[in-house]
């Protein structure tokens, strides 16, 4: 059936269109109900629930939240139960750890006012809050497309189609997506949304910001013995098993009922083919001051997402005719406290704020100017400003020097000057890759099944299903190029910085076939990130695809 063909796709209309209900998606629909009660809303999520695609440390400043719901601590449905009350920092050799001084560290890196918990519960609970004040919340649709009008200002989105065949042929299940149009649609996809990719292109939103910098979280929940637990302990380490030249680290939160979240973060401007962030993370597991504490635990669930860290210089153009940018999609994540979710509510609550005021004074589909004027002075602002330097310093200079440039310049930011002004990114992580000739291959730990796990048995715990009778939803654009590239030049980086096995080289007698496996995808959306050519997008696949992530 042709594009001509298809019958038209439903209409509602709305005053306010939300894309993605994570923190930031949510924190705007409950503060636009709040302003005006009046408002339609809606909330489109193209995970199976909400949460199901959420993942995050977390360590959550509640300084946003206080301003959203200010009794949320007396709230019990609420998820944030364990506070900070031990926080640490590490230099990691590769047999030693050696902790940092507290008092070495800036007084924006304390987090013994902030929660520990689970973002994707969070997020659950903000949708009941959302849902008891009118918002409407869609989840299990994907937004595929952004509608606009004659003038080329955002009207809407649509859903995608349900029911299409790999080979693009209709099934008998075939229906068409719907049209949310609204007078004002906000974008809340979260790090690399797919929509948000073809707006900064559209309307040139990076034009005066510098590259957008991204790194991949990984991250295990395990439940431990009881008599080791601290409830309420976080640390940060940052050094082994990563060399100097690459930027990462790993954080260990205690948390709840003898719950513990591990991580591991890798920069993805890295230069090294051969590295795999999942394997690294595997083998950070296997430090001798780490992996006693998992020595009789079972590990309950994995999961990997992309996450902003280009900062403040990265922070592109946020309005638009139609329409604004918030959160993760922004890029509003502070790269040294490894926090994002208090900048996510605040700027949705932001621009729900603008919004607001846009729509009461009779406006609808024009730029909301103010909202971009205003973040800068913003706590979203003031927040990121401080740090700026810190991630551009860390990949000059290496891990040592980097991050002691970076903590001296936030130690002279709290004093109200930089001895280093505003530093520049330079260029995309897809072009910091090495050809492979440069560097030689590096042999992955052997998992034991106990501490350390292979990607696919961890993407299991992550619950990811696609319907598999669906076109692939990772798009090669040049298949000859991903050979004579990706392959040929840099030894086939996809199938080790993929964290959950969508990319294999298969060797054949013709040559070697690449192979994707697209029902393993997690929608950490790293290869939209770091393929050398940016050969490879990302886009949805059919609504609630792709992992269903239980308290991550």
């Amino acid at each position: 059936m042709s594009a001509e063909e298809l019958p038209p796709r439903e209409s509602m209309e709305f005053d306010v269109v939300i894309v993605g209900a994570g923190p930031s998606g949510l924190a705007a629909a409950i503060r636009l109900k709040e302003l005006n009660p009046d408002l339609g809303i809606v909330v489109v999520e193209k995970g199976s629930e909400v949460g199901a695609h959420i993942l995050s440390g977390a360590v959550i400043d509640p300084v946003a939240l206080d301003k959203l719901i200010p009794d949320w601590r007396e709230d019990a449905d609420c998820p944030l139960k364990t506070q900070v009350r031990d926080d640490r920092f590490y230099w990691m050799t590769e047999g030693t750890a050696i902790r940092l001084p507290n008092i070495m560290m800036p007084p924006l890196m304390s987090n013994h006012h902030c929660y520990i918990g689970s973002l994707g519960n969070v997020c659950r609970w903000l949708a009941r809050k959302a849902e008891a004040v009118g918002v409407e919340i869609y989840p299990g649709f994907a937004a595929t497309e952004v509608l606009c009008d004659e003038k080329g200002a955002v009207r809407g989105i649509a859903t995608g189609d349900m029911g299409i065949a790999k080979d693009g042929s209709h099934k008998s299940s075939f229906t068409r997506g719907m049209e949310l149009v609204g007078k004002y649609t906000l974008f809340a996809e979260g790090a690399r949304g797919s929509l948000t990719k073809q707006l900064i292109a559209k309307y040139s939103l990076d034009a005066n910001s510098e590259p957008p910098k991204f790194g991949i979280g990984l991250k295990e929940v395990w439940q431990i013995d009881a008599s080791k637990h601290q409830k309420g302990l976080i640390q940060h380490s940052f050094g082994w098993p990563l060399n100097n030249s690459t930027g990462g680290g790993s954080f260990l939160y205690h948390y709840d009922d003898n719950l513990v979240a591990i991580g591991f973060v890798v920069h993805l401007n890295y230069d090294d083919p051969y590295l795999s962030p999942f394997d690294e993370f595997q083998r950070f597991k296997t430090h001798p001051a780490i992996r006693t504490l998992f020595e009789g635990g079972k590990r309950l669930a994995y999961g990997a997402r992309a996450i902003t860290e280009g900062g403040y210089q990265s922070v592109p153009r946020l309005s638009f005719a139609g329409g604004a940018l918030i959160g993760c999609a922004a890029g509003f994540v502070n790269v040294p406290r490894i926090k994002g979710v208090h900048n996510a509510l605040g700027s949705g609550m932001l621009a729900a704020e603008h919004v607001n005021a846009a729509l009461g004074a009779g406006r609808a589909n024009d730029e909301l100017v103010e909202y971009e004027k205003a973040w800068r002075d913003s706590a979203v602002g003031k927040d990121l400003y401080p740090v700026r330097n810190v991630k551009p310093l860390w990949s000059k200079f290496g891990t040592i020097i980097g991050v002691a440039l970076g903590g001296i310049d936030m130690w002279c930011n709290t004093l109200g000057f930089s001895l280093f002004g505003t530093q520049s990114h330079a260029k995309p992580d897809r072009k910091t890759l090495d050809p492979a000739k440069a560097h030689a291959p590096i042999a992955p730990p052997k998992p034991d099944g106990k501490l350390t796990f292979d990607r696919l048995s961890s993407v299991f715990l992550s619950n990811t299903n696609h319907e598999e009778d669906q076109p692939v939803h990772l798009k090669v654009t040049d298949m000859n190029l991903q050979k004579t590239s990706e392959h040929d030049v840099y030894a086939g980086p996809s199938n080790r910085y993929c964290p959950a096995g969508v990319y294999e080289w298969v060797e054949e007698a013709s040559g070697p076939r690449f192979v994707i496996n697209a029902q393993n995808c997690v929608h950490c959306k790293t290869c939209d990130v770091k393929d050398p050519n940016g050969n490879i997008t990302w886009v949805p696949p059919e609504g609630g695809g792709g992992p269903n992530y239980e308290a991550m």
